[in-house]
């Protein structure tokens, strides 16, 4: 039967740590999968070969990060929009909260254009303006309708992106050759339509299977899904290693394949990038679980010390003092 509502919101005595925790590390995947456009690599096929330091870090890079953040950051996003929803369907009923989602994705449409025109082309906020704005609908999908147009979505997502890695586009930002200003925003400006709906495209899939997590508030309430967790970790990892062996080979100048089979090895590599990305967010998910546990188990001191004590006991101490200095809510806000 449809949904023709929303369950009633659960507000936690605390903020949940599992969501953030994923959001912080996915920042720090994209920062690593986009070093190398900093580097001036190509995000294509590779015919150069570079030192063994090089081909080692490209194929980390390929095996673990790249296309594996930004499905990450679509399914969070997802799952944002049912956070979201939660907390303004209350307030006004369906029609409210539908409302102040679209107004949301229309304001990101409108700084993601500016941010075009301004500075960068590969903006990504107009594209989830995008999605928030034409999939805020199924936020009230059954979960069958739901998983079905996540799965439609990530091959046809999987096949574009996968006709990206086929061709041998330099990476980085074109424009920034470009002396004159106004030529320079005039290009970005003519990539804007042809971007946005790309990028909109491959992050489609992730953001419905976020919306699915989030009717079951997975990140919220890890320790009631520690099986489910462990499950989706274990197996997409695994996919997501597997599935980027081709392109490592590909991406280290091994193994140069004729057109059609770089299309499917892109492919390959994207689709599995999806899996990975889900995977990731369970093992955060997964980590926050323990940290909860081992702060509850701590005696004295508020929530944000107590956790900041179990990082120092699960993570190596230097690193969370660096990142938590002497305040510990502006590393967890309790």
């Amino acid at each position: 039967m449809p949904l023709t509502h929303s369950e009633p919101p659960v507000v936690p005595r605390h903020r949940a740590l599992a969501p953030d925790l994923a959001r912080g590390s996915m920042l720090a995947l994209i920062a690593l999968a986009h070093s190398q456009v900093l580097a001036g690599h190509t995000i294509g096929p590779s015919g150069a070969t570079g030192s063994g330091t090089d081909t080692a870090v490209q194929a980390v890079l390929t095996l673990f990060v790249d296309s594996r953040g930004y499905p990450m950051f679509a399914a969070l996003f997802g799952y944002g929009m049912v956070q979201i929803l939660r907390r303004q369907e209350p307030a006004g009923g369906w029609a409210h909260a539908r409302r102040q989602l679209r107004r949301r994705g229309l304001w990101m449409i409108v700084f993601g254009f500016a941010h075009t025109v301004l500075l960068f082309t590969g903006d990504i906020l107009a594209a989830y303006g995008v999605l928030a704005v034409l999939l805020v609908g199924a936020l009230r999908w059954r979960d069958g309708r739901l998983l079905a147009a996540a799965g439609a979505a990530a091959a046809v997502g999987a096949l574009v992106y996968g006709a990206v890695l086929a061709a041998p586009i330099p990476a980085g930002d074109a424009s920034e050759h470009l002396t004159d200003p106004f030529v320079s925003a005039a290009f970005r400006l003519a990539l804007f339509p042809v971007l946005t709906p790309m990028n909109a495209v491959m992050a489609a899939g992730p953001v419905l299977v976020g919306v699915w997590a989030a009717r079951r508030r997975l990140l919220d309430e890890p320790d009631r899904h520690r099986l489910l967790l462990r499950r989706v970790a274990a197996v997409g990892v695994a996919v997501a290693v597997l599935g980027a062996v081709p392109q490592v080979l590909v991406t280290t100048g091994v193994w140069h394949p004729a057109p059609g089979a770089l299309l499917a090895v892109g492919a390959l590599h994207t689709a599995a990038g999806y899996a990975g990305g889900l995977g990731y967010a369970a093992l955060l998910g997964l980590l926050a679980a323990r940290l909860g546990a081992a702060a509850r188990a701590r005696p004295g001191g508020d929530r944000a010390q107590r956790v900041r004590a179990a990082l120092h006991d699960l993570l190596p101490g230097a690193a969370v003092a660096s990142a938590c200095p002497a305040r510990p809510r502006r590393c967890y806000a309790g």
